[in-house]
């Protein structure tokens, strides 16, 4: 299945543990690498909506203070800022959807040598996330695969006994790609420097 199918096809829980998980591994674009994991509750919400807006509002205030000098970094605040206040299939739906294309993009801008890619390959990312065999960047290869591996993990323990063992292994998943993230940054930060 495309990760669109999925997205299709998903409940309130694996939606919104999939929106976070975009956000979480953006988050190296915002949050500072060594402070604290600042949307851990909006993961522990995620299994069953208990608190979810609480939490929301809890977690847009604790990132308020982070500096947002530039556009990707405006971008994950945005993100952040766009997650409904309900949780409801259909905002959520939304929700997810656009995280995973703003994920992939801003993925996609650390494939390029310069860090912002010459040309719009928004068409690409979309074809991808529709299951076209597309040629990406490594970067966005493996966010891509992430985000298929995240929304197949839940699907399988929805509902199930299984389901904390689920959303442990996205959030597993999700940790590997912001380390990945913060890898290239930091890399490219010493090129430059």
């Amino acid at each position: 299945m495309s990760l669109l199918e999925l997205i299709e096809r998903a409940d309130e829980r694996a939606l919104a543990a999939g929106a976070v998980a975009c956000l979480d591994r953006c988050l190296p674009l915002l949050a500072e690498p060594d402070g604290p994991e600042p949307l851990r509750p909006l993961w522990a919400s995620s299994e069953h909506g208990r608190d979810w807006t609480a939490r929301l509002t809890a977690v847009r205030t604790a990132m308020e203070h982070e500096p947002v000098a530039d556009g990707p970094a405006a971008v994950v605040r945005a993100m952040l800022g766009a997650a409904p206040s309900d949780f409801d299939r259909a905002p959520l739906r939304d929700w997810a959807d656009a995280c995973s294309l703003v994920a992939l993009e801003l993925h996609e801008r650390f494939d390029a040598p310069d860090g912002d890619p010459a040309q719009d390959r928004s068409h690409l990312l979309k074809a991808a996330r529709a299951g076209e065999a597309v040629a990406l960047g490594p970067l966005a290869a493996g966010e891509l695969q992430r985000q298929i591996q995240i929304q197949e993990i839940l699907a399988e323990s929805g509902g199930t006994a299984g389901s904390g063992a689920g959303m442990r292994k996205a959030l597993d998943l999700s940790t590997e790609g912001r380390r990945v993230l913060r890898a290239v940054m930091s890399r490219r930060a010493r090129v430059r420097g």
